[in-house]
């Protein structure tokens, strides 16, 4: 059944056409990602299809009975409405049905009451408040905002809220743009695994690559002003697009070979009295516009000079921060180190840009001690949406910076230069910068970082916003950035990709070091969940032992027995020392990360190898 059908869609700024006559449907049960770019048109794309934006040419239909839910990049809600009065309000059936009840019990009608609790049963509405509140909380929205009005809240909770509503419309369609955005990790597993598993038609934007693999099926790619679709999840889409590519660059190399050919008798004089036929000559402009479609294949050029690095760089002593009782940090100490990549994970609302603020000096510490080494030279990637001067030009954001910018081969470029690295073409460094995509200005903003040549870098939600193609771009620079990196990011790969060790904030002003990656930390805490099982059991005996059966009851060990009872007891305290040995090792802060990885899993093996052990122990000596 199709659910949505756009036809010759054309859509431009006034300056360039974004896209031309494309034509694509959506049907029922389709789960499909739209990529591409920044600046290609995307949002422009879901808007028009939302019905928020015209189109300059073609048409839109949408099935009559379909119900279709929105959520935009930056969603407009009420700010003088609460939290739970938004997720109220909306015109979907159950939401009547719980309105009409509320009527009733006011007019105080026995039959409009009875008529409406019978709609409210068809509707199964009566368990929609716990339903919110259970929504809200998966996506990272806390009890004491339910009651606060929307313009108290940050623009990350507006957009949760935003997300929240339009997810219990539980509408027939849902086109999402960019939905992970200011979600933390384990909203946006709940997601993935609630529209994975829903029966729902979804079109989304989104650069979060496993999120792309787990719950698409299609791929739309929105390149060069055509819309291209493939079969298949984000995986399949990449391997197809490089045989496009290559097709087309074939196609274009034949085409190549022909002109010249044709070239020739163009520029042949007819014979006397004779012309040129028309048709061969029409043909010959056809076959120069296809000569001329060649691929410009332009990607984001990362290759920044970076600052000396001392080798004293930051060194935390006892740090200390909190809001009246909320504790963000308690007492925490590290040292950090040349070439270390960490990444930080926690909840929304736990602390983790406040303690980057600390880091960079932005805020100060309620006690401790902070000593910034005097080399380091910090870029701060922030969460905030980038400010930029009213009628300021794209070229102007980098010269207000650096007329000459400097390499990493050491050579100096000028502004302009500089700018083409990061796609920005000469025409387009002369455009206000309040007439670029999302994408385009947060590309801007992180040029603005990178320019100062910083050898401590800290990022905080880099990934959002940023089409895939500049991802792989900074990450390939990332992997080879001699600095420290800090990076906060709700892009699972993003992080995977590129941190040897975690931060991980577990509320009231812990943090932990987790040595591995995110995925090593998220098989941790599955793997950990047996073991809180298994803990009574080890304890079984002792609470046996405080009121000892009869002495007729125990029995002898037998020489087997009696052989591994000895043998334990050798074994455990040497099991003790090799864990004491390399503890010593981790803390002496004398190896890289990858080393200390190596220690950590040989002491967890230790420890799990000891818990065996002294549990066996306990059950032969009892």
């Amino acid at each position: 059944m199709n659910y949505l059908s756009a036809e010759n869609l054309s859509k431009s700024t006034g300056e360039r056409w974004l896209f031309r006559n494309i034509t694509f449907g959506l049907s029922k049960g389709d789960k499909v990602a739209l990529v591409g770019r920044n600046g290609t048109g995307k949002t422009s794309l879901m808007d028009v299809l939302a019905g928020l934006q015209s189109a300059e040419e073609g048409t839109i239909s949408i099935r009559k009975e379909v119900r279709l839910g929105y959520l935009s990049q930056n969603p407009a809600l009420d700010e003088n409405q609460t939290v739970l009065d938004i997720l109220f309000l909306g015109d979907s059936p159950l939401l009547q049905a719980i309105r009409s009840y509320e009527k009733a019990l006011v007019d105080g009608n026995d039959q409009e009451i009875s008529d409406a609790a019978e709609e409210m049963e068809a509707q199964k509405a009566w368990d929609y408040e716990s339903k919110v509140k259970q929504v809200l909380g998966r996506l990272g929205v806390a009890e004491a905002n339910f009651t606060k009005l929307i313009g108290q809240l940050s623009g990350g909770q507006r957009k949760r809220v935003a997300l929240a509503k339009v997810l219990l419309e539980e509408p027939d369609l849902l086109i999402l743009d960019e939905p992970t955005n200011h979600l933390d990790l384990e909203a946006i597993e709940w997601l993935e695994n609630y529209l994975g598993t829903a029966n729902t038609t979804l079109l989304l934007v989104t650069h979060d690559r496993y999120f792309l693999d787990r719950v698409c099926t299609e791929i739309l790619e929105l390149a060069d002003g055509s819309i291209y679709r493939y079969k298949g999840n984000y995986s399949y889409f990449l391997e197809r697009q490089s045989e496009r590519y290559a097709s087309e660059a074939s196609s274009v190399d034949k085409a190549q070979n022909l002109l010249r050919k044709e070239l020739e008798w163009m520029r042949r004089q007819p014979k006397a009295r004779g012309t040129k036929a028309q048709y061969r000559v029409d043909a010959f402009y056809d076959l120069q516009d296809k000569a001329n479609q060649g691929r410009k294949e332009s990607n984001v050029e990362l290759n920044i000079g970076m600052a000396r690095l001392g080798s004293k760089i930051i060194e935390l002593e006892h740090m200390k921060k909190s809001f009246g009782e909320q504790k963000i940090v308690d007492d925490f100490e590290y040292v950090f180190r040349r070439r270390e990549r960490i990444g930080i994970v926690g909840k929304n609302g736990v602390g983790k840009s406040t303690f980057l603020d600390i880091l960079t000096g932005e805020q100060a510490a309620d006690s401790g001690q902070i000593s910034v080494g005097e080399t380091v030279r910090f870029g701060y990637y922030t969460q905030s949406e980038p400010t930029f001067l009213p009628g300021q030009r794209v070229i102007d954001v980098v010269k207000d910076i650096a007329e000459v910018v400097t390499l990493g081969s050491g050579e100096t470029i000028t502004a302009s230069q500089f700018l083409q690295h990061f796609l920005f073409e000469p025409k387009r460094q002369y455009t206000d910068v309040e007439k670029l995509s999302g994408g385009e200005k947060r590309r801007l903003q992180l040029l603005q970082v990178l320019i100062k040549n910083p050898n401590f870098l800290i990022l905080d939600e880099p990934t959002n916003d940023l089409d895939i193609q500049t991802l792989n771009v900074l990450e390939d620079y990332l992997l080879q950035f001699s600095g420290c990196l800090v990076l906060v990011s709700h892009d699972r790969y993003f992080m995977d990709r590129l941190v040897e060790h975690l931060f991980v904030f577990e509320g009231k002003g812990k943090i932990r070091d987790f040595p591995g990656n995110y995925t090593d930390y998220r098989e941790s805490l599955s793997n950990a969940a047996p073991v809180e099982v298994a803990k009574p059991k080890v304890e079984a005996p002792k609470a046996d032992s405080a009121q000892p059966a009869p002495v007729a009851n125990k029995r002898k060990l037998s020489f087997k027995e009696q052989k591994e009872l000895e043998s334990l007891e050798k074994e455990i305290p040497d099991l003790e020392n090799q864990r004491a040995v390399l503890t010593e090792q981790m803390n002496s802060g004398e190896s890289d990360y990858q080393q200390i990885a190596i220690w950590a899993k040989e002491i967890e093996e230790i420890n799990n190898l000891l818990e065996e052990k002294e549990f066996r122990w306990m059950e032969l000596s009892e």
